[in-house]
């Protein structure tokens, strides 16, 4: 019993203890019903303000879609918390706190109320003792020997009333030490739950009455987190391929031909349309270096699929800029890495008619996507050179400074 005794200080401190830090753990107001411990939730707020954010911004913005989607998930993750937090105060919090402060405090009351009880009988059996001595000096036997009798059964019912608690204090410590199992179900919870999928709030149930893990409520709460998130997850995805205003420099021909419809890519008809229209007499033209900050900002209207054309009609070096800068952009050159050594050695062939062969059968191979733009790439730098005698960019000069922007080794990407 001494090792009970102490086991049962030991056990209180670890459940007061282990009690105080789950508590810290839980983000909701303990003691509150749902709906109002759902108000005081930080994702609760977060989820506000993202459908909040959602409604100023609109459907008509992708921005507004990510967050009413996101918004509407993280409402639901907030509900699964505040289930699973509910759970946690039920099954584990409450009882520790019932344990270390109830039922090991009872145990130790009986204990003191023992000590006391020792102490009385012992007084008692001290008045016995003084009185049996007292009454063989005494004149009057008889008088001494009533009040001697009367301390014995004194003593005699102080020695019962120690029986019967120490009987009981020994049984309640026992019954401590066997339900060390039960104290430990504390932790070990069966999460069992109704159709509708949350646990039984009332334990109406003998399913939902087993006790249940910490751990293993921790890992069903995450695992129907995860499966939220796994659900919301390609809608988002399917929000963002469907989006046609994407940013176009720097990804994949055929990623942005897709998204926007197009067979040709937007920035390079778009250049090509306000070159024809304004820059073809340009002397120097692909070869003069625009002004860096126009060139950044054309870029980026062309990321977002706006250009004012009125805006770049007096700096087609821009324009020119722009669209050398989409090309050498690309992950993949519009020639490809793959037929790169078939371009070099078909312009190295001598004979005009076997390398004009050559190209064109190299030209076959490409993907009907670089096909195509390749092809209107070309039949705008053949119109051109119609105007070289202005321009000065003859075929020779075209071919320096765009044939770079055309075809590289995969080796330089």
């Amino acid at each position: 019993l001494p090792q009970v005794e102490k086991r049962l200080e030991l056990v209180k401190q670890v459940s007061h203890s282990t009690h105080k830090k789950l508590t810290a753990c839980l983000q909701g107001q303990q003691g509150l019903d749902a709906d109002k411990r759902s108000k005081k939730l930080p994702l609760t707020t977060l989820a506000q303000c993202l459908m909040e954010g959602s409604a100023v911004l609109g459907d008509d913005s992708l921005l507004g879609k990510m967050l009413r989607l996101c918004g509407e998930a993280e409402d639901k993750l907030a509900q699964e918390l505040i289930h699973f937090e509910l759970q946690v105060e039920r099954d584990v919090i409450e009882p520790l706190f019932v344990l270390a402060e109830v039922e090991i405090p009872n145990i130790q009351k009986q204990r003191k109320h023992l000590a006391k009880l020792v102490l009385d009988m012992d007084s008692s059996r001290t008045r016995w003792q003084q009185s049996v001595k007292s009454s063989g000096l005494a004149s009057n036997l008889q008088s001494s020997g009533a009040k001697a009798d009367a301390l014995r059964e004194e003593m005699e019912e102080a020695a019962n009333r120690v029986e019967i608690c120490r009987d009981q204090l020994s049984a309640d410590m026992y019954n401590f030490v066997a339900k060390e199992v039960d104290y430990a179900n504390y932790f070990q919870t069966v999460s069992v739950t109704h159709p509708q999928g949350y646990p039984c709030p009332r334990q109406c149930c003998d399913p939902c009455a087993v006790p249940s893990q910490l751990i293993e409520v921790q890992a069903e709460y995450h695992r129907k987190s995860l499966a939220l998130l796994q659900n919301f997850l390609p809608q988002i995805k399917a929000q963002q391929e469907a989006w046609m205003e994407k940013p176009s420099f720097g990804k994949p021909l055929e990623e942005h031909l897709a998204v926007s419809g197009r067979e040709i890519a937007f920035p390079v008809e778009a250049c090509v349309t306000m070159l024809l229209e304004c820059g073809m007499q340009e002397e120097g033209l692909f070869r003069v270096a625009p002004s860096a900050s126009k060139l950044k900002k054309l870029k980026a209207a062309l990321d977002c699929c706006v250009v004012d054309v009125q805006e770049y009609s007096a700096d087609p070096h821009a324009i020119a800029g722009a669209l050398k800068s989409y090309l050498r952009e690309l992950p993949e050159p519009l020639m490809t890495f793959e037929l790169y050594e078939e371009w070099i050695q078909a312009s190295n062939i001598p004979e005009l008619e076997k390398r004009l062969q050559a190209l064109w059968n190299a030209c076959e191979k490409l993907p009907k996507a670089n096909y195509n733009n390749i092809r209107y790439v070309i039949k705008f730098l053949a119109k051109l050179t119609e105007y070289q005698d202005m321009n000065k960019m003859t075929p020779s000069n075209v071919a320096i400074v765009l044939g770079p922007n055309l075809l590289w080794p995969q080796a330089e990407g």
